[in-house]
């Protein structure tokens, strides 16, 4: 048995990138193939993607099995977690499956009588996007509340507006779907931490992605901010790499409602396929490719712009198009618990992340025997790794009661922690729009970073 080791010091720089797909194996082919879902694939403009594959993660475990041993150790000081995820600004469709995924980790580990003998608090506050200081006001009333740990924000621009103010007061950020690689190697005192995989990951898949299906040139419309610009850089490297070009790359900026310019500097590069690398406003930028004869099929989204459409845009309008999401597939019964907590919701993306974040904080809490941020902190690489399977946390936590090391892996997929905080390994599931402009899964990748 291993016990639960302080954290290792941050070190100031990413591992080697050692990606364990199977993404190129299968050849492309040029008739239409089935998904998993039972939908079709049109080849269209010299672009067809391999044959959908079956989701190959694991399901998770079955939880404690019994009754969960009470904590040797109580506190006087009860864990509170704040959240800072949006419900305005461009990523607010994020918002529900996070908040959702978040509300559903504080209520199961509520279940199991709460970290160190007392229930868990959640304040949830809106992040907005970088176009307004809502994030800096919410920021600021989470502090002033006493919480130890904050989940969010969801956009790596507003993390980097607030991540001085979280960190330098001592509190943990734990974002569940932050990508931009410069926060590995940030000076955040040891309290920054994500179970969302860095961007090297996302783009080396969609890079290498798009070359599988065919395209042996690419366009792209990117946001220039901290995430837009960091996923396109990844992209463009990893399919060059594979033999592709890139002919056209046009930025607009957080804010902008024109993009005219954009799409037609793209278009007249006359790309096979085309990434658009967005939040909302692909629901501006669609219709003015489709309208200039860009095919579905040609279009590639990514995780701030792969959404529910069926409201936006005429039937058909996405229909075969293609977006990636960091993390594993949503598991049905993941998703029966979420909608109990949601019945609204239609997205998930982020909501495993979300509700990882929460068990990885509370077990870390019980394992320092403590609720302040900085001892929480020290204890988040040991939860993640090297010991005994589980993967609730109730599971977790009646190891940890009896004296075991735990390796926690959770709804986003295995959570393995390097000392910069970042994950060391994960999925990209990579999705196809239907017909109604809702998007399935079709195959997911793993890597390494």
């Amino acid at each position: 048995m291993i016990s639960l080791p302080q954290a290792a010091p941050r070190v100031a720089k990413l591992t080697a990138l050692s990606i364990g797909v199977a993404l190129l194996a299968t050849a492309c082919g040029g008739s239409s193939t089935p998904s998993s879902t039972g939908s079709t694939t049109p080849a269209a403009s010299g672009i067809a993607c391999p044959a959908p594959s079956a989701s190959g993660s694991a399901t998770t475990g079955a939880g404690a099995g019994g009754s969960v041993p009470a904590s040797t150790t109580t506190t006087d000081t009860p864990l509170k977690i704040g959240s800072l995820l949006p419900t305005t600004g461009s990523l607010a469709f994020l918002g529900p499956p996070e908040i959702a995924g978040v509300n559903l980790g504080i209520k199961e580990v509520n279940d199991a009588g709460g970290v160190l003998g007392k229930p868990v608090e959640v304040i949830h506050r809106d992040s907005g996007d970088t176009k307004t200081d809502i994030a800096t006001q919410s920021t600021t009333a989470l502090l002033g509340s006493g919480v130890s740990a904050i989940i969010g924000a969801a956009s790596s621009g507003v993390s980097k507006t607030v991540i001085n103010q979280i960190t330098g007061a001592g509190v943990i950020q734990f974002s569940p779907a932050n990508t931009s690689p410069d926060f590995t190697t940030w000076d955040d005192k040891g309290l920054y931490w994500r179970t969302a995989p860095s961007d090297v990951l996302q783009g080396k898949v969609l890079g290498n992605y798009m070359a599988t299906c065919g395209a042996q040139t690419v366009g792209m419309i990117v946001l220039n901010d901290a995430y837009g610009t960091g996923l396109a850089k990844n992209v463009k490297s990893a399919f060059e790499a594979a033999g592709g070009k890139v002919v056209a790359e046009e930025l607009f900026n957080e804010g902008d409602s024109q993009f005219s310019s954009q799409v037609d500097k793209v278009i007249a590069a006359k790309p096979d396929a085309i990434a658009l690398i967005t939040f909302d406003q692909a629901k501006s930028i669609v219709p003015l490719m489709t309208g200039k004869g860009i095919k579905a099929t040609q279009m590639f989204l990514v995780d701030g712009n792969t959404s529910d459409y069926s409201k936006d845009f005429q039937a058909g309008t996405l229909k075969g198009a293609q977006g990636t999401i960091p993390g594993t597939f949503a598991k049905d019964d993941f998703k029966k618990k979420l909608l109990a907590i949601d019945p609204a919701l239609k997205d998930y993306s982020y909501a495993g992340e979300s509700y990882d974040a929460v068990n990885l904080i509370a077990l870390a809490a019980e394992a320092a025997k403590s609720t302040k941020g900085t001892d929480v902190a020290k204890q988040l690489k040991a939860v993640s790794e090297a010991g005994e399977k589980c993967t609730d946390f109730a599971s977790c936590v009646t190891l940890l009661r009896n004296g075991k090391d735990i390796d926690y892996d959770g709804q986003s997929g295995p959570v393995t922690f390097s000392d910069a905080g970042d994950p060391t390994e994960a999925y990209i599931g990579i999705y196809e729009y239907q017909d109604d402009n809702t998007y399935k899964p079709s195959k997911e990748e793993f890597g390494k970073l």
